[in-house]
């Protein structure tokens, strides 16, 4: 099957450059033997609708570079011949590689814009994706009335076809089901209609009250041109457009383009060998914290793994497959250890199973790294100092409790990495409202103890930034919170957050206006795995099929008692697998190859918003000149061969039916150029 999907993919490269030839078709002044020049860039025809902007988030997160035409701007361009195509060095050239448009003929039906539309696409072999469109002859599909249906797709299954997997859709085992979180309200809207002559469908769902299948996804070939016509109503955000959006990029791209797209998920257990204070579900709050009357130090019962539990730990991740990240404080334990006995079952457990885990630095004995704070009233604030300024921890303090930790691990033989840092709460760097700036000793700290890569909260800063000479690596925080061990805990604490007053709860959810208020509290004894549970596998599921690296986290205490983070996790992971196939495995990169790749993924950016980046294909050859030392993501098909000064090699990693890279210009040559397998 992946080898037939990959000599699909081939033809359809081949076919696609040499389009200009095998229509017997030229491009106006264009010899007949001359292979035309495409540009490595998509156009996209917006009209403001949620599936052509879900498709353009597509583009950019994968780091596609792509031209807009706004059809509500009254100024925009024509689409005219000349804006779709000239000539470089007296050979044809096509600006677009594909096509992205509203519905099959936004322009209108023979209309001069439209038309010269048609012509181009037929001229080069250029593909055109239909972003939403209703079943009817003109997309190569029968009426709805003629046998098909068109309503709510909610809760639905469809089925990616033999063709499908054996195309653009490789990266999918064939099942997928349309989301249906609400059923007051209808999520998704779509036409289930049969194909006609010339029509190949690629996802295709049963007719519902009917018999036989019907199309939602497919490739109609007609006069001499090719449009994927998608019949249903998606956003960006929506799991059956995602599960699908990268099958739609490699269409229109024909597999070969820039950018690179890849699963990610990994999990940070922050606060290993320390306690976690425990949510009073009398009081609801946790003693301990400042917001908590009457309570101070851990608390009276604080939650800490047992030896049992890193036994469980160790013991989880073989069968799974997956490996967490350790985010550790050796003094906390050190501490923990010198008030029990001076021994630690659960430390030794961890440390005979040391090679299992990555290990991250979370500081000595987890302080708060920024400001000192004045706990005298509530909220807390900055203490000051004689001549108002803010008072802060100092930087050889924050530099102790790096080195120290750090000192510890070596000790014990952990495999850390120096560069990587997680300091406790993000501490150190702003925190709003108190303290709007990093503590002005961090940066010199970090530069101190060699840390290049400090961990961020992305619910506060998603996008990476300089902290002095590292650069923050944005964290994903789970609704699993750290001062819960058991599930009617997490229950407890999560009515108190999401439920309105008139409910008993903070009503926090009632006056932030990016949250919801649950309909009614949960069962404490069983609410946790009915919602909390696959509530925020969704949302971490989410991140996966969005190309996000960027790492979650959770704390010790969730390993520990009931052991809640697991079923989150196994469920992320039981439905990824599900999913997709052998070919797209789940990628989970360590913290400082999170940094690498966001910071290369801003580069790249940059690069584009400046114009520094060429790219084209003319025949089976890619070239692509940027600024010197720029990293080029690329993807390509299987058998691609990168042009070396003497010779080729083998071109990136494999990934989802092709290969794909962050590369650079071979020795002692201005551009990277790709060889296309041959058909």
């Amino acid at each position: 099957m992946a080898q037939r999907a990959h000599r699909g993919r081939r033809a359809a490269v081949v076919a696609a450059t040499a389009g200009l030839l095998g229509l017997g078709l030229t491009a106006p002044g264009a010899s007949a033997a001359e292979e035309p020049r495409i540009d490595l860039r998509v156009l996209v025809v917006d009209n403001g609708d949620s599936t052509v902007r879900a498709i353009t988030a597509q583009l950019r997160n994968t780091g596609i570079p792509y031209t807009t035409v706004d059809l509500n701007d009254p100024g925009r361009p024509a689409v005219t011949a000349s804006f779709l195509s000239d000539t470089v060095d007296g050979r044809p050239r096509a600006r677009y590689q594909g096509v992205v448009l509203p519905s099959e003929a936004p322009f209108g039906a023979g209309s001069a814009e439209q038309t010269a539309l048609e012509t181009y696409e037929r001229t080069y072999g250029i593909p055109q994706v239909d972003a939403y469109a209703w079943a009817h002859p003109e997309v190569g599909l029968d009426y709805t009335s003629e046998g098909g249906w068109a309503g709510t797709l909610d809760g639905r299954e469809a089925s990616v076809t033999a063709a499908g997997r054996a195309g653009p859709f490789d990266h999918l085992d064939g099942a997928l089901r349309f989301e249906d979180n609400s059923p007051s309200v209808q999520e998704s809207y779509g036409y289930v209609a049969r194909p006609r002559t010339g029509f190949t469908s690629y996802v295709d769902i049963a007719v519902p009250g009917g018999s036989g299948r019907g199309s939602l996804v497919g490739e109609y070939a007609h006069d001499g041109r090719r449009e994927l016509v998608v019949t249903f109503a998606y956003n960006q955000h929506q799991q059956q457009f995602r599960l699908l959006a990268r099958g739609i990029v490699e269409w229109l791209t024909q597999g070969v383009h820039l950018g690179r797209d890849r699963n990610y998920f990994s999990v940070h257990v922050d606060d290993v060998f320390a306690p976690d204070s425990r949510w009073d579900t009398e009081r609801d709050c946790t003693p301990g914290d400042f917001d908590c009357a009457g309570g101070d130090g851990e608390g009276t019962t604080p939650i800490r793994m047992t030896a049992d539990d890193a036994a469980y730990a160790a013991q989880w991740q073989r069968e799974h497959g997956f490996t967490m990240d350790m985010v550790y404080n050796g003094g906390a334990g050190e501490e923990w250890k010198a008030e029990h006995g001076g021994t630690d079952a659960l430390t030794d457990t961890l440390l005979a199973d040391r090679a299992q885990y990555r290990w991250i630095n979370h500081t000595y004995t987890h302080p708060f790294l920024g400001c000192v704070q004045d706990t005298s009233t509530v909220p807390w604030s900055c203490a000051k100092n004689a001549d108002g300024s803010t008072r802060y921890m100092s930087r050889a303090e924050i530099a102790a409790q790096i080195r120290d930790n750090h000192g510890w691990a070596v000790a014990r033989g952990l495999p850390v990495d120096r560069t990587e840092l997680v300091t406790g709460e993000h501490s150190g760097l702003k925190t709003l409202p108190q303290q709007p700036e990093d503590n002005p000793h961090l940066a010199g700290a970090l530069a101190d103890s060699g840390v290049a890569w400090i961990a961020s909260d992305n619910s506060r800063e998603p996008e990476q930034r300089a902290a002095g000479r590292a650069l923050t690596v944005p964290r994903h925080p789970m609704n699993v919170y750290y001062n819960v061990g058991t599930k009617a805990e997490m229950a407890d604490e999560y009515n108190w957050v999401y439920t309105s007053r008139g409910d008993g709860g903070s009503g926090v959810c009632a006056d932030n206006p990016t949250s919801t208020c649950l309909d009614e509290p949960l069962d404490v004894t069983t609410g946790y795995d009915t919602h909390i549970v696959p509530q925020e596998a969704r949302t971490a599921l989410g991140h996966v099929l969005g190309n996000d690296p960027r790492p979650h986290y959770a704390h010790q205490s969730n390993l520990a008692e009931d052991r809640i983070l697991y079923p989150v996790m196994e469920k992320v992971l039981a439905d990824y697998r599900a999913l997709f196939a052998d070919n797209t495995p789940l990628e989970n990169p360590r913290h400082s190859a999170v940094g690498t790749e966001l910071k290369r993924r801003a580069a790249w950016q940059t690069a584009l918003e400046k114009g520094q980046v060429t790219a084209y294909r003319i025949g089976g050859t890619v070239t692509v000149a940027a600024a010197s030392g720029t990293q080029i993501p690329v993807t390509a098909p299987e058998g691609t061969k990168k042009q070396l000064l003497f010779g080729t090699t083998a071109f990136g990693t494999p990934y989802a039916g092709e290969r794909s890279a962050w590369t650079t210009p071979a020795a002692l040559q201005s551009a990277l150029t790709l060889k296309l397998p041959a058909t």
